[in-house]
């Protein structure tokens, strides 16, 4: 098999492609197929002719016209670190549901299924990658499961990252029955989990009191099937953390880590998807160290954040105001060249 290796700041992560040999197939019969149907050949096959040297992600999200949610959230910052990035948005809404209105299309999982069929009768369904984020039924989760089932057939070492969007602050704005559709069909098949503190208690149904408690869901959620686990916001008092669990042998004790976030009297929105997205990054870099990994993650979201304060500020708004759609594109140095400015500490 040919490794395709990516190296970035002296990291190098490894991961198989089709052989050499594989490829020139592949496109030959393809080649052959599209000369003798048609006197002009459509386009040639991205991943079989230029595979990326980073990674190809399917993200199935949210999207909104204006504003920084799901997809509008997870794309731009993903391509900013190397990936190549193909949205499907499993809604298109005008603007984020925080606004007083909002008009839009809501995408069914027989839509979704036409969408991947389309993309397989082209010989275009190779990806590295999956990122799921909000899903609001449960025809559309199970058609996902499907689209997973489906990219693993074709790439085995498909990495599957999924955000179960689900509530937060102790409410679900989804209905109750996606819990158990994410917990028994969803979760075992993730290869990384990225709930926040409500949705790992609603996915494990153990209370997250203690950092104790947090560190016991994941071993729980490690239990259901994912090797990486990341409780993305965990609230105990006065103090806000990310918990991060890295199992990487089956049968034996994660790696396990927190990384103290200090709380900033705004509301954002896509902070969430944002997150996930950073992680998918940066996790594809450094493979074996989740803990480094949620660094960059967490510093590039914490200097974002200071950057949309200050911009809002400038011209004169209070950002305690009012929920805060952030700066996306004016923070591409940060998410591209993070400073790391927060520090994992490991359990011992």
């Amino acid at each position: 098999m040919f490794v395709a290796a990516t190296t970035y700041q002296n990291q190098t992560q490894l991961f198989q492609l089709p052989s050499r040999t594989q490829w020139r197939r592949r496109f030959k019969i393809w080649k052959n197929r599209s000369s003798s149907s048609s006197s002009m050949a459509p386009p040639p096959i991205l991943s079989l002719a230029l595979p990326s040297g980073t990674g190809r992600v399917l993200s199935i999200q949210s999207h909104t016209v204006q504003g920084y949610v799901g997809n509008k959230s997870a794309v731009f910052p993903l391509q900013l670190l190397g990936f190549d990035v193909d949205p499907i948005n499993s809604v298109q809404f005008s603007n984020h549901t925080g606004y007083p209105t909002f008009k839009g299309q809501v995408l069914n999982g027989q839509q979704l299924w036409e969408l991947i069929e389309g993309l397989e009768a082209n010989n275009l369904l190779y990806y590295t990658h999956l990122l799921t984020g909000y899903i609001g039924s449960v025809s559309f989760l199970d058609t996902v499961l499907r689209v997973a089932d489906k990219l693993s057939s074709i790439n085995p070492n498909l990495q599957y990252v999924c955000d179960p969007v689900m509530g937060d602050e102790g409410k679900l704005y989804v209905p109750q029955e996606l819990v158990s559709v994410y917990r028994e069909k969803v979760v075992p098949v993730a290869s990384m989990l990225t709930p926040n503190q409500f949705e790992a208690e609603q996915l494990t149904g153990f209370r997250i009191d203690s950092e104790s408690a947090g560190l016991e869901a994941c071993n729980i959620l490690h239990g259901f099937g994912p090797s990486k686990v990341v409780i993305t916001s965990v609230h105990l008092g006065d103090s806000l953390f990310l918990l991060g669990s890295h199992q990487k042998v089956k049968s034996q004790p994660p790696e396990q880590f927190k990384i103290v976030i200090p709380k900033i009297p705004a509301y954002f929105t896509g902070t969430g998807d944002l997150t996930t997205a950073l992680l998918l990054g940066w996790s594809n870099k450094y493979p074996d160290n989740l803990d480094k990994a949620s660094e960059f993650a967490v510093s590039t979201l914490q200097a974002l954040l200071h950057r949309t304060i200050t911009d809002y500020e400038s011209v004169g708004f209070d950002p305690s105001s009012s929920s805060l759609e952030i700066r996306l594109v004016q923070s591409q140095e940060d998410i591209r060249s993070p400073k790391v400015n927060f520090k994992a500490h490991t359990y011992k």
